[in-house]
């Protein structure tokens, strides 16, 4: 009774802050500190830091709604982890192998988390302090190191052992790719070559439009998030990166976007594709 109590009173502060976000003068700074010292306990410092930076000056509600979202972004605890992999690092040989898997997930990935915590650390100190220039200098941070995460996150959901790699014969998403490409080679060859077209680094993606109702191909640089740079929901992703497959292939990106498909979860890609319509 005591933890859904608990649960209930963080649901109610959560609610507030996002409400305060879109109607400053609700609740009142008397109802915010009220909520603040009766409840304490319940609340990490990541919320606390959302109810002050509304109030704080020179503050925009702009940048006040991305600071909150980025603090109440993190997991029970305050931080974001490195996920475990549903696979062995060795699983997806010979498309991409166990050295790259390792390298890619334990440093790669993982500097992102860390570095995406770290970043988060600074931002909950430059918004309890009410340092405008220093929330504004976290923004490049916290945009590549989450989407790093992000990004990657969904990437190693989108593989599995090329054994367990079918497309389905029927079903919403092979019809939406019938409905936009005519079918699945003709989806891989567009999306394909737009992703071994990517200058420098980024991603390829197959996306869903909730406007139109259509799955699209694109392309992200770096580690931009496909839905906050695009606004489609993220179907696929693959990534190039050099660290994702240069000590396989080198230099040679089209061999290994080719390689890809092969080990590519299908029943993800049309679970996300179900969800988000």
């Amino acid at each position: 009774r005591e933890a859904e109590e608990e649960e209930r009173s963080k649901r109610r502060i959560v609610f507030i802050i996002r409400i305060s976000f879109h109607y400053p003068t609700y609740p009142s700074s008397t109802h915010r500190l009220t909520i603040m010292s009766t409840t304490s306990k319940l609340i990490n410092p990541a919320l606390r830091s959302a109810l002050h930076l509304n109030s704080s000056k020179g503050v925009t509600p702009a940048m006040a709604k991305s600071a909150a979202a980025y603090l109440s972004s993190a997991p029970s605890g305050g931080v974001h982890a490195l996920p475990d992999l549903p696979y062995d690092y060795a699983a997806l040989e010979p498309a991409i192998s166990a050295e790259t898997m390792e390298l890619h997930h334990s440093k790669h990935h993982n500097t992102y988390v860390t570095n995406l915590n770290a970043s988060l650390e600074k931002l909950d100190a430059a918004v309890s302090s009410g340092d405008v220039s220093g929330i504004i200098g976290l923004q490049g941070a916290l945009k590549f190191n989450g989407g790093g995460h992000v990004n990657h996150t969904l990437f190693w959901e989108n593989l599995c052992p090329k054994g367990s790699s079918e497309f389905p014969t029927s079903g919403v998403l092979k019809d939406a790719i019938d409905a936009r490409f005519g079918g699945l080679e003709e989806m891989k060859a567009e999306l394909g070559a737009m992703t071994v077209g990517v200058q420098g680094s980024g991603w390829g993606w197959l996306g869903y439009d909730a406007k139109t109702g259509r799955i699209e191909p694109a392309t992200c640089a770096n580690q931009d998030p496909l839905a906050a740079t695009t606004g489609l929901v993220p179907l696929l992703g693959i990534d190039v990166w050099e660290h994702a497959y240069y000590v396989d292939y080198r230099n040679l990106r089209p061999k290994y976007v080719s390689a890809i498909w092969d080990i590519i979860n299908w029943s993800v890609v049309e679970e996300r594709l179900a969800a988000a319509k």
